[in-house]
Formats: structure tokens, C-alpha cells, sequence
């Protein structure tokens, strides 16, 4: 099974996660792929049975500017090829901020858009509660290698 993992971050913990993520992936012996800074011809090409996205939030609620090209394009787009694939959100902020992972929330409104089913709940990662959000997204991301597996 190929899973695409795209990713949002702004100062770079969610690309570390999302690194994390694809050696877990890997490691489970599935083929995991990402690139920051994806473009969406390179993403349609790689034809992912799958999708995570990694995304920080920035703002009032919003996507890093690394990931907005690519999320823009997606809802112009709406590839639907990704009709009905799996798809999976894992989102950091701090819950100090009033839109908490509004970033993730963006990316779950373009999920059901693009007709994406979400294998699992959302997870949300608190910098304010969380020092280590790789290991901290283990649990989660076992939890999706099992079902993407399944």
C-alpha cells in the first residue's frame, strides 16, 4: 500500500513528525512518501492508495504557508481519483490558542471534499502539553498502520 504524507509546518516540528511518521510507515513495511513541499503533479503521479497529513496551525486558525499551494490546488482541483481513499489528520498546536489545530480541522473539510474517508479521529498534538510530539504520535500511528493494513 503507497501512503502520500503531506505536511504543513512553521517551525519545522510538524515536518519532524511527519519524518517520523514516514519511518514508521516504512518500517511496517509500507510505502510511505514525503517530500515537503509537494507539488500536486508529483503527488498525483505518485497515486497514493493513502493519505496523512502532518499539519501545524499558524495564525488565526490557519495552514502554514508551506502547505497552502498544495491546498489550494487540491480544492481547485479535486482530483477525483481520491474518491473514497483512506486519509488520516494528525495536528499540532496549543490549546492557549483559541482556533486549536485549526490547521487539521482545514485539512478534514478538504478531506470530505474530495470524498477522502477518515480512518480515525483526528489527533491532536498540544505544544503546551507536549515535549515530544513524535513519540507522542506513536500510539496514533500504530493505531493507523494496523487499519491501513487491515
Amino acid at each position: 500500500m503507497k501512503i502520500v504524507i503531506l505536511s504543513g509546518s512553521v517551525y519545522g516540528t510538524a515536518e519532524e513528525v511527519a519524518r517520523h511518521a514516514e519511518r514508521l510507515l516504512k518500517a511496517a513495511g509500507l510505502e510511505a512518501c514525503h517530500k515537503p513541499n509537494l507539488s500536486l503533479d508529483e503527488l498525483l503521479a505518485f497515486a497514493p492508495d493513502a493519505v496523512l497529513t502532518v499539519t501545524s496551525t499558524t495564525g488565526m486558525g490557519e495552514l502554514p504557508d508551506n502547505l497552502l499551494p498544495l491546498y489550494g490546488e487540491l480544492r481547485e482541483r479535486l482530483p477525483a481519483v481520491w474518491h473514497g481513499l483512506p486519509g488520516a489528520v494528525l495536528a499540532l498546536g496549543d490549546s492557549s490558542y483559541e482556533n486549536f489545530c485549526g490547521g487539521g480541522e482545514l485539512i478534514r473539510e478538504l478531506y470530505a471534499e474530495l470524498g477522502l474517508r477518515e480512518m480515525q479521529e483526528m489527533l491532536r498534538l498540544d505544544a503546551s502539553e507536549s515535549v515530544t510530539p513524535e513519540s507522542d504520535a506513536e500510539p496514533w500511528l500504530q493505531e493507523l498502520v494496523a487499519a491501513l493494513k487491515a
